[in-house]
């Protein structure tokens, strides 16, 4: 506006903007600008995870950049390991979707006296072992292979609690739960993880929603079985 006046204008004409005008784009240029504005950023998987509690806990562990490698989030394991107790001696666990380990991980820190994580990817494997070794963790053990596959010829009422994050666009959910069943001793416990909320009639005979969270797009829940989950 100065521009277009002439030099002989008095100063009174000229208007004085308010701090609140000042601070607000005029025009189409700043219309351009909110435009412009750039997308919050997408929140991209994290290159490690911290183990929140136990014997190792503050210890990191490297999550890779692989399709479908999901680690669960710090607040989720916190709340899945506060319903679950501090004091894990003595359980039997198995971690069949390692991936990064985080869970399995978790349950040894707390002093579980068997982790076992199965996992396919061979590059997450050497980074299993190698952390495995790192941390001298001697109750946990990895061993390289399809979970499904490895489930299903497992004998009957091996462990305490079964930990189930699948890949969520690879449906392996109900087919892992229906293996899991017949793993656990009664009154053990299978912690899955989905992309909605799990009900009764998708559960397998004898298991049943003993705990369910929410973080976000991620439901968590806790099973229990009971004695009428088959044995075989």
């Amino acid at each position: 506006m100065s521009q277009a006046l002439s030099k002989s204008a008095p100063r009174s004409a000229k208007p004085r903007a308010s701090p609140e005008a000042k601070a607000k784009p005029r025009g189409k240029a700043g219309s351009k600008a909110a435009l412009a504005a750039p997308a919050p950023a997408r929140s991209k998987t994290p290159n490690e995870v911290r183990l929140i509690g136990g014997q190792l806990r503050r210890s990191k562990l490297p999550v890779a950049d692989k399709p479908g490698l999901r680690p669960t989030p710090d607040r989720v394991r916190e709340t899945l390991f506060n319903w679950l107790g501090a004091e894990m001696s003595g359980w039997r666990c198995l971690d069949a979707f390692a991936g990064s380990g985080a869970l399995g991980f978790e349950a040894a820190s707390r002093g579980a006296a068997e982790v076992l994580l199965l996992e396919r990817d061979a590059g997450l494997v050497q980074s299993l072992r190698a952390s495995q070794q790192r941390l001298s963790v001697a109750s946990l053990r990895v061993e390289a292979c399809d979970a499904l596959v490895w489930m299903a010829r497992c004998a009957p009422a091996r462990f305490e609690l079964v930990l189930l994050d699948p890949p969520f666009d690879a449906d392996l959910l109900p087919r892992a739960l229906a293996l899991a069943a017949p793993l656990l001793v009664e009154g053990g416990l299978v912690y899955a993880e989905a992309p909605a909320a799990l009900s009764a009639p998708e559960l397998p005979a004898g298991l049943a929603v003993f705990k369910h969270g929410r973080a976000g797009s991620v439901h968590y829940h806790l099973l229990r079985r009971s004695s009428s989950t088959p044995s075989d």
